[in-house]
């Protein structure tokens, strides 16, 4: 994971109702990162996303190349302790 300042990544995405939380988790030794968020069941990823891409935009941020996450995948929450 890149060390820039992506906590915008973050308030983006929790100004769509039902975002949770997120996290940007970072292994120190390796420089490999995650990014964790929860959702409301009804939550609609693509307007998370959209709400992230909107923020790139309005900020610039892809007036600079910067590298983009490898890989993705949602998993459902099926129990909680």
């Amino acid at each position: 994971m890149p060390d820039d300042d992506r906590q915008w990544v973050i308030d983006a995405a929790k100004t769509v109702p039902g975002v949770l939380d997120a996290y940007h988790l970072l292994d120190a030794d390796t420089g490999n990162g995650l990014s964790i968020a929860f959702f409301d069941d009804d939550v609609d990823i693509t307007e998370v996303k959209a709400a992230i891409s909107l923020k790139a935009e309005e900020i610039g941020w892809h007036d600079v190349p910067r590298p983009a996450p490898r890989s993705e995948t949602i998993y459902r929450v099926v129990r909680q302790g």
